[in-house]
């Protein structure tokens, strides 16, 4: 499915401007271009939103109408307002469909892995998206990997990943997508002291009571000594 967008250039700016419009259902854009060329512009809001709801999400690629022409583009990114979860702005970049460029696509795990179904395991999916590169016509939906055959311990890098005709994977080869992992043993639960029952008392060590046993008592000082003859 095809998306075209009606755009204007904008004119106003600052906080107060961006209000207006979100309130008259439109929402502040830029276009970024070749180089250092970007174009400030107002889009409705409900198209963003529709070709945000598509099946290509993000990676739409749809064209943008204004000055009497229409060019080709994908969101650079957009914001979001984490209070309401409402559409606040959108960065769009110009695009040449004979020219790669990088995008992110999702991973999408497939089947009922061996070591989840018979073995007790759980799936652990470490990495949700895999960054690309290809021509935008070739941009997938997403990255599908089969997981069936998956025993305990077992996982899948994305060296291993097998990568649409055409696209080339540019996420680190040895990061590991998904691993068949073993759940952890609860923790022993240390049992208290039964009420009742009394703590043996350390015992002295035998070798501190024999060196005592050994040790010759101290003689009498002499003072005390002179102390009892003058008695006598």
């Amino acid at each position: 499915m095809s998306f075209t967008v009606k755009a204007e250039k904008r004119e106003a700016f600052g906080k107060n401007a961006s209000r207006r419009l979100r309130k008259q259902g439109l929402i502040p854009a830029v276009l970024y271009g070749e180089g250092t060329v970007t174009v400030p512009l107002v889009l409705a809001k409900k198209d963003v939103v529709l070709i945000l709801k598509s099946d290509t999400g993000e990676n739409t690629i749809f064209k943008v109408a204004f000055d009497s022409k229409a060019q080709d583009v994908m969101f650079k990114s957009v914001q979001i307002d984490s209070s309401t979860d409402e559409l606040i702005h959108a960065d769009l970049v110009l695009i040449s469909m004979d020219k790669a460029i990088r995008v992110n696509v999702p991973v999408l795990l497939q089947g009922d892995p061996i070591g989840v179904k018979t073995e007790g395991g759980f799936v652990d999916f470490m990495t949700r998206e895999v960054e690309i590169e290809c021509l935008p016509k070739d941009i997938p939906e997403n990255i599908k990997i089969d997981i069936g055959t998956l025993h305990l311990h077992q996982s899948v890098k994305v060296s291993e990943i097998a990568a649409p005709a055409g696209v080339r994977l540019i996420t680190d080869p040895t990061s590991v997508v998904v691993l068949i992992g073993v759940p952890h043993k609860e923790e022993e639960v240390v049992k208290p002291v039964e009420e009742g029952v009394v703590a043996a008392e350390p015992t002295e060590p035998e070798v501190i009571k024999k060196e005592r046993a050994e040790k010759p008592e101290e003689e009498e000082k002499p003072e005390k000594k002179e102390k009892k003859e003058k008695k006598e």
